[in-house]
């Protein structure tokens, strides 16, 4: 009791102001020592107190706080900025950064929401595909889902090939070249022409880039052009046109260079 009337009229304790505001002991004393908000009087007894003043100061601190900004920036910035027009411009900022922080969880919940799907798919755990999986939804590639049937192998070799930069670049040269032999083959352009010999080149280059000189990735290619060709009807059909181009393409091409990449691959195993 006499620590009780030892405090002043107008002034309260920690623990007053703090059931006043919903805040805890522990938050008002963690403002004190940052600089923030500190007791305007100290009791006889060492008691530190605050004044009316001080609980407007820190309903303004509680309400910056619920809008998102920093006690940085609270402390720093805006309880010292001085007119209408320097408070809204922090505003501007604020709300732009918060659009973008809304962006990204848009991002991250489209992303959830695909592994998720992924996750149920597989039927088996394996953080390693989750991963992978991950990597391609912030690549955006569109793709993403066939990751769960790639064999361990095959992501070994793509994750040491390949970094999110170079696998998207050639995804993206994949889906061009295809867009290119379908319209060559729409303007009955001969696979043994001069044009379709360029093409096959590029097209056989590509292949050489993904596998990495290993032959014995294609086979595994064409199987999961095969599992893509089942999930999205008009990818199939798009694939099926391309390759009445490719396939008599890259067969005249080996055809002139008098080259079978394949049988020079048995070959050198014996």
């Amino acid at each position: 009791m006499e620590n009780h009337r030892a405090i002043p009229p107008g002034y309260m304790t920690v623990g007053e102001i703090a059931k006043k505001m919903g805040v805890s002991v522990r938050t008002l004393q963690y403002y004190d020592k940052e600089g923030l908000l500190s007791p305007s009087s100290e009791s006889e007894g060492g008691r530190r107190l605050y004044t009316d003043k001080d609980m407007i100061q820190l309903h303004q601190i509680l309400s910056l706080k619920f809008l998102g900004f920093s006690l940085g920036d609270i402390k720093h910035r805006l309880i010292s900025l001085d007119t209408p027009e320097e408070v809204a411009q922090a505003l501007r900022e604020h709300a732009a950064a918060i659009r973008e922080k809304l962006t990204n969880l848009q991002d991250s919940l489209q992303a959830i929401e695909a592994l998720h799907e992924e996750v149920l798919a597989m039927q088996t755990v394996n953080f390693t595909k989750y991963c992978d999986i991950i990597v391609n939804l912030q690549m955006k590639n569109e793709m993403y889902w066939l990751i769960k049937h790639f064999d361990d192998e095959t992501l070994r070799h793509l994750r040491s090939s390949f970094d999110q930069k170079s696998g998207k670049a050639l995804m993206d040269r994949f889906k061009r070249i295809h867009e290119r032999a379908i319209a060559l083959h729409r303007s009955n352009t001969a696979p043994d022409s001069e044009e379709g010999f360029a093409f096959a080149k590029e097209f056989w280059s590509m292949i050489e880039e993904f596998s990495g000189g290993d032959l014995s990735m294609i086979p595994k290619m064409m199987e999961l052009g095969d599992k893509l060709m089942e999930y999205d009807n008009d990818w199939a059909r798009r694939i099926e046109e391309s390759q009445e181009f490719i396939a008599p393409a890259l067969e005249s091409y080996f055809a002139k260079l008098n080259y079978n990449p394949f049988e020079q691959k048995e070959e050198s195993h014996d």
